[in-house]
């Protein structure tokens, strides 16, 4: 089996498919350079990302597959899981060798594992959504820090952005070291050099830089939680089903 070694990204994914099939090759084994650990007694091929190999992958897929299937590759990508980008990398060329259709065939291993992933990072998607909890600075700035299984902040600007199109917002993803950073017009990808100084256990900014008043709309959205609980009807098990305590540290509600 030979071994590629590419970059973590898609489009280093994508040009290794496309130096598979120019090499000919037959069984490989596909490792991102994070997860690689060499052998000396096996060389690996070292996959150079380049543009237009990707491209010409991608768009070889976009004729077999339908927009929904295209995203999944893309969700399951962002799921930055080892064996998850072998599953890529061999539902890719199961889809290039096969009819029209392929996709639909679920007794294929591949196709099953691409599905299922990209459920996961989809449902990861829809919890951030929900459970993030924005601050407001001094700076008359919306920020919120997360901490995802998977890398899911590309998938959350379209959200973010309708929703909170008339205030600046920043996300920032303290496992992976970057944000999104929104100016009333557009969206960029940021780094802070003073994220040592965040806990991730609190969804906290240091007081120094909050809003004056941030206090007080923090404990008035307690209040508010506290008056609409029900005593009578709680169902913890339920809760913590819809509302995972992972994800706790993230709601201000549950802080204090």
């Amino acid at each position: 089996m030979e071994i590629f070694v590419f970059d973590g990204t898609l489009e280093g994914l994508l040009t290794a498919v496309f130096e598979c099939y120019q090499k000919k090759s037959e069984a490989v084994k596909l490792v991102s350079q994070t997860h690689y650990v060499p052998d000396v007694f096996k060389e690996a091929f070292a996959v150079i990302s380049e543009d237009a190999k990707a491209k010409r992958v991608w768009k070889g897929l976009a004729k077999k597959l339908d927009s929904n299937w295209m995203k999944s590759i893309y969700r399951a990508f962002l799921s930055e899981q080892p064996a998850t980008f072998q599953d890529l990398f061999e539902f890719i060329r199961y889809i290039i060798d096969s009819p029209p259709g392929a996709e639909a065939n679920f007794g294929n291993k591949y196709v099953l594992e691409i599905s299922k992933m990209s459920h996961k990072v989809h449902r990861e998607k829809h919890r951030m959504e929900a459970f993030i909890r924005f601050q407001k600075t001094a700076d008359h700035i919306f920020y919120a820090h997360i901490e995802p299984d998977f890398n899911v902040l590309p998938l959350l600007i379209d959200h973010f952005k309708n929703r909170y199109a008339d205030q600046k917002w920043i996300i920032y993803d303290l496992k992976r070291k970057y944000g999104l950073f929104y100016d009333l017009e557009k969206v960029e990808e940021i780094t802070f050099d003073f994220t040592a100084e965040m806990s991730p256990a609190l969804n906290a900014l240091p007081v120094n830089v909050l809003d004056s008043q941030e206090e007080l709309y923090a404990l008035l959205w307690k209040d508010y939680f506290r008056s609409v609980n029900i005593p009578a009807r709680k169902n913890m098990k339920l809760h913590i089903r819809h509302v995972p305590k992972r994800y706790w540290k993230y709601l201000s509600e549950k802080q204090g």
